[in-house]
């Protein structure tokens, strides 16, 4: 299952006392009929995993962090660790189709422009149930998993251009971290991926949508749930930092309507959840962090200004709309699938779309 020598594609798997996640996760990389190699980054598990994979899977390289550095460290380890020239990033929580990494290989052998390849997510239990096509994007900072909890079907089965990837499950050409650098590591969880995929997109580049290739995802395996202090907490920081590291001053004053309308939301659902303190924590990290992410957007915008195809601001604005637009086009059809009204939905996209 490690092949280094000539492999095609490093898979890097990120993991934290997951344990109960490896076997099946391994068992379904090694059904994959192409030349790869695994690289486990192990940040500080203490469940047994480092001693799992020694006795269990002694051909699968191990990164062993003393401690759990987070997610971005982690997967840039395991993204420099390797030359091959694809990265295949993917949580331990998952198991692969067999053909799933020859239909995303055939896509960007095929779709050469493209950077980054993103297969159709499904959930563990209802693999009739998406997780997710692709990413969106809502303009006032945070991604958003399109098609998730919606029954999958006709309008998630064509390929083509999409906006961002969730990291869960991606593949990359490696030579993409050498343009625009690897994973944010102040994004130490959450939103890690959106702020790439704005990068990406910033820089004129894009990804691609392969729905043949399908991944089979548990979701939220790390942190126990989808709501709790530490999800709130860093989600609501880092929603923050999207904004500061990736927008210059013009978007910002231009997309500030739709930036209140979503963080004045997230307030009431943190408040709803009984996560207010969090919130609140969450708030003060991103204040804290607020000037060095404007000393990073400033680095960024030189950095981009060095990219062949680099979107001007009002072609950056544009290309942010479309990518919101997929988000509520997405999360309108799941609601009139289970006989819900739209009309909040269609006033937002009158008033901000």
């Amino acid at each position: 299952m490690n092949r280094e020598q000539g492999a095609t594609v490093n898979i890097v798997l990120p993991n934290w006392n997951g344990l109960r996640f490896l076997p099946a996760c391994l068992a379904s990389i090694k059904q994959q009929r192409v030349a790869l190699q695994v690289t486990v980054v192990d940040n500080g598990s203490t469940d047994g995993s480092l001693e799992y994979l020694d006795k269990n899977h002694p051909q699968v390289r191990v990164i062993a962090l003393p401690e759990n550095r987070g997610f971005s460290a982690a997967v840039n380890q395991g993204i420099l660790s390797s030359t091959a020239p694809f990265v295949f990033l993917l949580n331990n929580d998952t198991e692969l189709a067999p053909d799933c990494l020859h239909h995303l290989l055939a896509a960007a052998e095929e779709q050469e422009r493209f950077v980054f390849f993103s297969p159709k997510m499904l959930n563990f239990y209802e693999r009739t149930i998406l997780d997710g096509a692709g990413d969106g994007y809502w303009r006032g900072g945070a991604g958003y998993r399109l098609g998730t909890m919606e029954q999958d079907g006709p309008a998630y089965n064509v390929p083509g251009p999409i906006f961002g990837a969730c990291a869960g499950a991606v593949l990359y050409r490696r030579s993409l971290f050498d343009d625009i650098g690897l994973f944010d590591e102040d994004f130490f969880a959450y939103l890690e991926d959106v702020d790439l995929n704005l990068r990406i997109n910033h820089s004129g580049r894009q990804g691609y949508y392969v729905p043949a290739a399908k991944v089979y995802h548990i979701g939220s395996a790390s942190s126990g749930s989808k709501i709790n202090p530490f999800t709130v907490r860093l989600s609501t920081c880092n929603s923050l930092y999207v904004l500061l590291k990736n927008y210059p001053v013009q978007l910002i004053f231009r997309f500030l309507p739709v930036i209140f309308t979503y963080q004045c939301l997230w307030l009431l659902f943190v408040i709803k959840k009984r996560q207010f303190l969090p919130y609140l924590q969450g708030i003060r990290q991103a204040l804290n962090g607020m000037v060095m992410m404007r000393k990073k957007h400033y680095i960024l915008c030189q950095d981009v200004l060095r990219q062949d195809h680099t979107l001007t601001v009002d072609e950056f604005a544009s290309c942010l709309t479309a990518a919101e637009q997929t988000v509520v086009q997405s999360i309108m059809r799941r609601r009139v699938a289970e006989g819900k009204k739209n009309w909040l939905f269609r006033v937002y996209l009158k008033v901000f779309l």
